[in-house]
């Protein structure tokens, strides 16, 4: 049978299984309808819950705006599928092209797609991850036991790790009155994924705000009551917090444990794939019918060297959702590769942060715009005499023209003057990112080497 004889078979009467029934999983399923893809459809999903959105959840549910049922996603378009929700996908056989899931039952597809993004990464010491009143946030069900321990007007919520969704719990903590010790092991907030220059304004924010910020320093323990219920947390510089709510932000672990012995090119890292996001089998051999995308994906991008990218973007889980779609449908002449430019945003103590390309790629930062001061401006990074990222407060206007400036490899220091470029924005400066060796609350995006089949990352708890 030629080639379009057997597309033209899958898209009436092929198998396509989604694994990770998010917003990659729901938005590849839309456009695998839309590309006229007519045969069946499972959607695998850890969670009880059909997709929803998880940015809500830091900002407008923990600000008791909304509930966490009111953050499903909007649907497209009817994706007719059959569901396998609160059902976590346990094993992959490449060879018989089945998917085995947890109760026991095994699905068997044609195309397959990963899409199982990441998870919290829990406190390190079980016994105290799992007293009353300690949390992660990354699920509807962890923002709504957040919010609810919030509604009861604790006496000091402690935080611990000032990266985005860290400072964005202590925004909405200090907004709703209640009392916020945040604990971070570098120099300042938000330093792994925008460097120490930004990171002290960031810091100045968070101060000004009431927030009590502890920096340079780790949690090494947490202490519970008789009652089994979180009371204080003992510091590395040997002062203690007494907190009745903590929030353990330590980023994220991707969810590719379930792989493990399939063949997969799959670790801590992510799962490798190529361009056209194809997943890569341990042996660094692209596969035909196994795809990925979302945060869980790790894949090589033109504009950063063909370094394997793992970015945890909302816009981006979408773009490469759909071009994975896309391509599971069509001829190898008609595939189309990846090469969204990174993209994030975050609002917090009522600045709105925006940045694109690769921040903390950058080794020089110039203030292009505005002033750090005035907490309005907009820092270039540059890396190696080229354009590689840029971020604004409250500056969202340029960010468009930067990205430009990303696309084209433009050179750094960029050579125009500007009408608001202060003094301080006259030359760059080192942007001061912290030794990637030590962690911290970091980028979101995550630079991941040069091979597809690289299994080797290890991490040390900020509290140990």
């Amino acid at each position: 049978m030629s080639g379009d004889g057997i597309l033209d078979r899958l898209k009436r009467e092929g198998r396509v299984v989604v694994v990770g029934a998010s917003l990659a999983g729901l938005r590849a399923a839309e456009t695998l309808r839309e590309k006229g893809f007519a045969g069946s459809l499972t959607m695998v999903g850890d969670e009880p819950y059909e997709p929803y959105d998880r940015p809500p959840l830091s900002k407008q549910v923990l600000l008791g705006r909304a509930t966490p049922d009111h953050t499903s996603l909007p649907r497209r378009r009817a994706i007719d599928a059959q569901w396998r929700l609160g059902v976590p996908a346990t094993g992959l056989d490449m060879a018989a092209r089945r998917v085995r899931l947890a109760d026991g039952d095994e699905v068997g597809y044609d195309r397959l797609l990963i899409a199982t993004g990441v998870r919290a990464r829990p406190w390190p010491r079980e016994s105290e991850a799992e007293l009353d009143g300690v949390f992660v946030l990354r699920t509807r069900d962890d923002a709504t036991g957040l919010e609810r321990a919030l509604a009861q007007n604790p006496r000091r919520v402690l935080v611990i790790g000032a990266g985005f969704t860290g400072s964005e719990i202590a925004s909405a903590c200090r907004e709703r009155g209640i009392a916020v010790t945040v604990a971070e092991r570098a120099a300042a907030p938000l330093v792994g994924a925008l460097g120490g220059v930004v990171g002290q304004v960031a810091a100045e924010i968070q101060r000004e705000h009431g927030v009590d910020l502890r920096c340079g320093i780790m949690v090494t323990g947490l202490e519970g009551d008789a009652a089994n219920r979180v009371r204080a947390a003992h510091l590395s510089d040997g002062n203690t917090v007494d907190a009745d709510v903590v929030v353990v932000c330590l980023g994220a672990l991707r969810n590719t444990e379930w792989l493990a012995g399939s063949g997969l090119g799959a670790g801590p890292r992510g799962i490798a794939c190529d361009a056209g996001c194809r997943a890569f089998d341990i042996r660094g051999i692209v596969t035909d019918d196994v795809y990925v995308a979302g945060d869980v994906a790790r894949s090589p991008h033109p504009l950063f060297g063909y370094q394997f990218l793992s970015l945890e973007h909302w816009g981006n889980a979408v773009a490469q959702a759909e071009t994975a779609a896309h391509n599971m449908m069509s001829d190898s002449v008609d595939r189309r590769p990846h090469i969204w430019v990174p993209a994030f945003w975050s609002s917090q103590f009522g600045v709105n942060i925006k940045s694109v390309g690769v921040p903390s790629m950058g080794t020089e930062i110039l203030i292009a715009q505005g002033a750090l001061n005035e907490r309005r401006f907009t820092g270039v990074y540059g890396y190696q005499g080229r354009v590689i990222g840029a971020v604004t407060f409250d500056q969202t206007k340029w960010l468009q023209f930067y990205q430009q400036l990303i696309e084209t490899t433009a050179p750094f220091p960029p050579s125009f003057a500007t009408v608001d470029r202060r003094p301080e924005g006259q030359r760059p400066v080192d942007a001061d990112f912290p030794d990637p060796s030590v962690p911290t609350s970091g980028p979101t995006v995550t630079l991941t080497g040069y091979s597809p089949a690289d299994r080797r990352m290890t991490f040390t708890p900020a509290g140990h």
